[in-house]
């Protein structure tokens, strides 16, 4: 599937706890993405945590099907959570790559 030249729309809600190892000091596990994208290659996306703060991201292969969403430091601490373990829910409204 050829990457999307301008926003797609994109409908996909999860929940998810917050991960700390591997290449990512922060991180969420985005499963069923590779389906719902079509690709397990790295997709720029935009949507809501928690319902409230918005945010753009690239959603990083993991190499073994699910996509890592990267928490950095300022969404955890917009989100108040930063804590393994703590849940997020996840709103993905675009895809920008």
């Amino acid at each position: 599937m050829a990457a999307p030249k301008d926003p797609q729309p994109l409908d996909f809600t999860f929940t998810a706890p917050i991960s700390k190892d591997g290449a990512f000091a922060t991180y969420l596990v985005v499963e069923g993405s590779d389906e719902l994208l079509g690709t397990r290659r790295a997709i720029k996306v935009a949507g809501l945590l928690d319902g409230t703060t918005p945010f753009q991201a690239t959603l990083m292969p993991s190499g073994t099907g699910p996509h890592w969403l990267p928490l950095r430091a300022a969404l955890c601490k917009a989100i108040g959570k930063s804590d393994a373990g703590e849940h997020v829910t996840v709103q993905l409204n675009q895809r920008l790559s």
